[in-house]
C-alpha cells in the first residue's frame, strides 16, 4: 500500500506543526469573531437603553 500523498513534501514533524498552528489561527478567529459580537451587543443594549420611551410604545 502507497503512503498517502504529501503535496508539499514535508516530513511527520513538521505537517503536525502545520496543522497545530492552522488550528490556532481557527480558534483565535472564532475568539475574535465572539468579541466583537460581545462588544457590539453590549455597546447596542446601552444604546437602546439610554433612549426615552415614546409615548405608547412598549418597554421590555
Amino acid at each position: 500500500m502507497n503512503a498517502p500523498h504529501d503535496p508539499f513534501r514535508e516530513g511527520a514533524a513538521a505537517a503536525a506543526a502545520r496543522r497545530r498552528r492552522s488550528l490556532a489561527i481557527a480558534l483565535l478567529c472564532v475568539l475574535f469573531a465572539a468579541l466583537v459580537f460581545s462588544i457590539t451587543a453590549v455597546r447596542l443594549k446601552q444604546s437602546t437603553a439610554a433612549q426615552p420611551v415614546a409615548a405608547g410604545q412598549v418597554v421590555r
